[in-house]
């Protein structure tokens, strides 16, 4: 995940420069991507696209090979059936029949347990991800960075605080700003600040 530069600034608060800093980058959306960046290069990324990581309000997440590998070998489902299932339709959609975490968030509030035990399972997912991420930066993580829509949620937050804050502080800045950082760098491209890269 790209860094805005309202991100970047909050970060750099404290005259740190990227280059300067291990960050683990945490966008939690549709899908959630836990990205590990040593000293300003991102060295480590799962595949939330393709569902890799934690379960999503849409992905399954990772799941066990051999009961997925029956389902695709059982005849009852096409590719895009099983795509669907584990992309879009996985995850929190297909436990809670919604992938709106303030939906879910209300049901909880109003004691559907059954909802708070799918939530958690989410949230402990993603932060055994941070988990396995903080060993690719050997430990030396200098801030854990919550982003994208799930990143409101002071429920969420509060929670993977409880079970990450021990590694590195915790910053959050929610929101959906994937779309500003691409054309920025396209800007510092253009601009020549920047090479563009092939990857």
């Amino acid at each position: 995940m790209l860094l805005t530069k309202r991100q970047l600034l909050g970060l750099l608060r404290n005259n740190k420069k990227y280059e300067d800093i291990n960050l683990l980058i945490v966008h939690m959306g549709g899908g959630i991507s836990v990205g590990a960046h040593y000293k300003g290069k991102v060295i480590d990324v799962n595949s939330a696209l393709d569902g890799d990581g934690p379960m999503t309000p849409e992905r399954s997440g990772s799941v066990p090979i051999g009961p997925l590998t029956k389902l695709c070998f059982s005849n009852q489902f096409t590719y895009e059936e099983i795509r669907n299932l584990n992309y879009g339709r996985g995850g929190l959609s297909a436990y809670l029949k919604t992938n709106d975490a303030r939906i879910i968030t209300k049901r909880i509030e109003d004691g559907d347990l059954y909802a708070k035990h799918i939530f958690d399972a989410m949230i402990y997912q993603i932060a055994k991800e941070i988990g396995a991420y903080a060993t690719v930066l050997k430990g030396k993580v200098d801030y854990i960075v919550l982003t994208g829509g799930l990143a409101y949620q002071e429920y969420i937050i509060n929670q993977l605080k409880l079970r990450i804050q021990w590694i590195a502080p915790v910053l959050t800045y929610p929101g959906e700003d994937e779309l500003l950082a691409l054309a920025q760098g396209a800007l510092r491209v253009i601009t020549n600040e920047e090479v563009a890269k092939t990857y």
